[in-house]
């Protein structure tokens, strides 16, 4: 079941009866509204007036619903999850901490692979060259030691964005930056969820290891899956609509990415449940009942619209 995405940008009083998310909202006039709580996978909270119940946070997080709060600029900066996310967590956290230097590097060189793989075939969905992409993609070495992740990054952005003046990815560069931003940040979020689902600690990674960082895992898992965002937003910059700022109809855009259907070992899914199923295979790796981590394959004829 495809789990909705709800958005909260004006002052609103959620509360729970029944089951159900109950909107209130300050105007008069204005008809209270409800939602079936086992429906969300996903609430996104920005505006600073908005008053949530505990009762509702409660039944929310036993959903396994993720609940995301917003910064002052509007990005995503939070996500309450479930302490207990599995029934066999602390097993599973056990066989997370104990992996092996090795296979660490085998996992985060199979990451790298796809993920590189991933972006050429979006270059080529774009009409644009990819050679050299397919030829780094091949090269990725254990632990990626010749840092082909980085190096095709950044020849993939530049010939993504090459008609976008100015443009290199940045955080804090020009749009479609914020653009970008903001899905990986729903994007990290989804990862962040499933891995919780899966018995998983989000904060020790394969490869990502800030200890400032307490998503070092989902940062790791979410890398072949950004190829979907990028087609998401190079979408909403061919419209030639104003993306300087983060309306809220771009804003309802790249919450969709959750729902976008992605190829997964044979099959269409939505992307968050190919999420469940990465993550699930990556416990299995930890288990060592596989060396295998299901990631999905970016199709050359794949398009979000």
């Amino acid at each position: 079941m495809i789990k909705r995405t709800l958005f909260f940008g004006n002052p609103a009083y959620l509360s729970t009866k029944n089951e159900q998310l109950v909107v209130s909202f300050p105007e008069e006039g204005k008809k209270e509204a409800s939602i079936p709580i086992e429906d969300l996978g996903y609430v996104v909270l920005e505006d600073p007036q908005i008053t949530i119940t505990n009762g509702l946070i409660r039944k929310l997080v036993e959903n396994k619903t993720a609940i995301i709060t917003c910064d002052q600029q509007h990005m995503p900066c939070s996500i309450l999850q479930p302490l207990v996310g599995h029934t066999e967590q602390t097993e599973r956290m056990r066989h997370q901490l104990n992996a092996s230097l090795p296979l660490k590097k085998n996992l985060w060189q199979q990451t790298v692979q796809i993920k590189v793989e991933n972006q050429a075939n979006h270059l080529l969905r774009r009409e644009k060259n990819a050679l050299k992409l397919k030829r780094w993609a091949n090269e990725v070495r254990s632990g990626d030691s010749g840092n082909r992740e980085a190096i095709a990054a950044a020849y993939y952005f530049q010939s993504l964005f090459s008609e976008v003046e100015g443009f290199s990815r940045n955080q804090k560069g020009v749009p479609p930056n914020n653009l970008l931003n903001y899905g990986y940040a729903i994007l990290r979020a989804v990862t962040a969820r499933a891995l919780v689902s899966s018995g998983m600690l989000p904060s020790v990674g394969i490869y990502h290891r800030n200890k400032y960082n307490a998503f070092c895992l989902a940062d790791d898992i979410m890398e072949p899956y950004r190829p979907y965002v990028d087609a998401v937003v190079y979408e909403m910059v061919e419209t030639g609509g104003n993306i300087s700022e983060l309306s809220t109809n771009l804003k309802s855009q790249l919450l969709t990415i959750p729902a976008l259907d992605v190829f997964l070992d044979g099959k269409w899914s939505p992307l968050m449940v190919a999420m469940s199923r990465t993550t699930n295979s990556l416990y299995d790796c930890f288990l060592g009942s596989s060396r295998k981590i299901l990631y999905p394959e970016f199709q050359k004829q794949w398009s979000p619209i």
